[in-house]
C-alpha cells in the first residue's frame, strides 16, 4: 500500500475521485435543500439526540445521506493528504491544495452544524454554499496540478489579457453570491418552517440576472480580444466551452424563473453552477502552458524518466 501511494499516477487518480466526489456534495446538498429535508435531522452529526441513523421516512434519510456523502468526501480528501505525503516525488503544492482541501471540508462540516442549530438560517446556508464552491476550486486546481510538473507555466496570451480574464472570475463569485442570496429569498428554504430573507424575490434575482449579464458580456469581449492577438486555440476553445456552459445555465435560470421555480430545474441550475465554476478555473488555468511532470524510476508505478512516461502521468 506504502509503494503504491507513491506513485504519481496514484496520486492523480486519487484528486480525479475527490473531484468528482467533491461536486456530487454539493448536488447532495441541493437536494436536501428541494425536498425540504432540511431539518430532516434535527441534530448533528448524529441524526438525533438519542439515534445515530435517520428513521425511515425521507427527510431524515435524505438529510442523512448527504451527511453521509460528507463522510465519503471527508476520507477522500484524507486519503488525498496523505498520498500527497507519501509521492515521490514530494511537492509542496500538492500537499498544500490538499491539505486546503482537508481544511475546507472541516468549515463545510462546521457550518453543517450551524445551519442545522440555526434551524436553516438563509446567512449560514449561503456560506455553506460558497465554502462549497471554494472547496470545488481546491479539487480541480489539484487535479490539474497532480499531472503536470510543478514549474511555474508559460503564460499564452498577452499580458494585458490578464485582468479581463480575472475579472470573469470575479464576475462570476459575484453572480454565485447573487445566487445564494437568489436562493434565500425564494421558496426552497430546505424545510417548512426555515426563516426567508426579507427581501422581494423579482429583486434580488434582477441583480443575479445583472451580474450574469455582465458577466457573460466580459467573456464575449475578453474572447474576442484574445482571438485577436493571436491566442493559442486551446485557449479559445476552453473559452467556447466556458461560453456553452454560461448560455446552458442561463437557459436553464430562465426557464425555472419563469416557470415557477420547479425544484427539479432548480436543481439542475445548482449542478450549471459548479459546471460553470469549473469551466472557468479549467479556462483561467489554460491561459498558461505547463509541462507534463517526469516520472523518475522507483516511483513505484514502474514508470522511467522518459517523455512518454510522463505524458501517461497528465491528465
Amino acid at each position: 500500500m506504502q509503494s503504491f501511494l507513491r506513485s504519481p499516477r496514484t496520486f492523480l487518480r486519487i484528486a480525479q475521485v475527490n473531484l468528482v466526489v467533491v461536486a456530487l456534495n454539493i448536488v447532495t446538498g441541493a437536494a436536501v435543500r428541494l425536498t425540504d429535508s432540511g431539518l430532516g435531522c434535527p441534530d448533528w452529526p448524529a441524526c438525533t439526540q438519542r439515534h445515530l441513523t435517520p428513521p425511515l421516512s425521507l427527510h431524515p434519510l435524505v438529510e442523512f445521506s448527504n451527511r453521509m456523502v460528507v463522510v465519503v468526501v471527508t476520507a477522500l480528501a484524507g486519503l488525498a493528504l496523505v498520498a500527497a505525503w507519501r509521492r515521490r516525488p514530494r511537492r509542496g503544492d500538492l500537499l498544500w491544495l490538499s491539505g486546503g482541501l482537508v481544511a475546507g471540508i472541516v468549515a463545510e462540516a462546521v457550518i453543517g452544524a450551524v445551519v442545522v442549530y440555526s434551524k436553516l438560517n438563509p446567512f449560514a446556508v449561503a456560506t455553506h454554499f460558497v465554502i462549497g464552491i471554494l472547496v470545488l476550486t481546491d479539487a480541480v486546481v489539484l487535479a490539474l496540478r497532480a499531472g503536470r510538473a510543478p514549474s511555474a507555466g508559460r503564460l499564452q496570451i498577452e499580458p494585458g489579457l490578464l485582468w479581463p480574464a480575472r475579472a470573469m472570475v470575479g464576475l462570476l463569485f459575484v453572480a454565485v453570491v447573487a445566487g445564494t442570496t437568489t436562493t434565500g429569498a425564494g421558496p426552497h428554504a430546505g424545510g417548512k418552517a426555515a426563516a426567508r430573507l426579507d427581501v422581494p424575490l423579482t429583486d434580488v434575482t434582477r441583480v443575479h440576472s445583472g451580474a450574469v449579464l455582465v458577466l457573460v458580456a466580459v467573456t464575449v469581449l475578453t474572447l474576442w480580444r484574445l482571438a485577436r492577438s493571436g491566442a493559442p486555440s486551446g485557449v479559445l476553445d476552453r473559452g467556447r466551452w466556458l461560453v456553452l456552459a454560461m448560455v446552458a445555465q442561463g437557459v436553464v435560470g430562465y426557464t425555472q424563473y419563469f416557470s415557477h421555480l420547479p425544484a427539479t430545474l432548480v436543481g439542475v441550475h445548482v449542478l450549471g453552477a459548479a459546471t460553470v465554476w469549473t469551466a472557468m478555473v479549467w479556462f483561467y488555468d489554460g491561459l498558461w502552458s505547463h509541462q507534463p511532470e517526469t516520472v523518475p524510476a522507483g516511483t513505484g508505478d514502474g514508470s522511467a524518466e522518459h517523455p512518454r512516461a510522463a505524458a501517461a502521468v497528465a491528465p
